[in-house]
């Protein structure tokens, strides 16, 4: 019987061209732990510059550190998830954790009560740089809570300054 050989791996050329703000898209799996706010602050920092961002960088990682610090503080299970993506002009934060929505209305409303409060100062941010944010049930196989926020450039290069809005 003859051997067969094992089929050659296609090799492909890596990419050359320069990570512009279209092509920005990662995801993290973090752990839920109380350095992972920072941890993702520091990739998101990164990743932003990498992607000729860095106007966004102040409304960016406050957002990322309220809702990593909200995943993290909420997740039943050893980890979760945070995506950054940037499309349509607009920067795209979302954050997945185990905790699972409640069925029944008082414990639903008191469970929102508290992520709504831990939530306030991404509240403040995205209304300061006409961004929505929020959080509702994951759509995810695992279930659990998802919470976004996006972030329009131009208002969130004005983040702060003299002309542009802060909370």
């Amino acid at each position: 019987m003859p051997m067969s050989r094992c089929p050659v791996a296609p090799t492909f050329a890596a990419d050359p061209t320069a990570p512009v703000p279209e092509t920005l898209s990662y995801s993290f799996t973090l752990p839920s732990a109380l350095a992972s706010p920072a941890l993702a602050r520091a990739a998101t920092r990164e990743i932003l510059k990498a992607h000729d961002l860095q106007d966004m960088l102040d409304p960016a990682l406050q957002a990322v550190g309220e809702l990593t610090a909200t995943a993290a503080q909420f997740t039943e299970s050893p980890t979760f998830y945070l995506s950054l993506r940037y499309r349509s002009s607009t920067l795209r934060l979302i954050a997945y954790d185990s905790h699972p929505r409640h069925t029944q209305p008082h414990l639903a409303t008191a469970c929102d009560t508290r992520r709504r409060a831990a939530l306030r100062v991404l509240a403040c941010v995205c209304r300061a740089c006409d961004g929505t944010w929020g959080f509702g049930e994951a759509r995810e196989p695992g279930g659990g809570t998802r919470m976004w926020a996006t972030l329009p450039r131009a208002s969130a290069a004005a983040y702060g300054r003299p002309s542009g809005r802060g909370c």
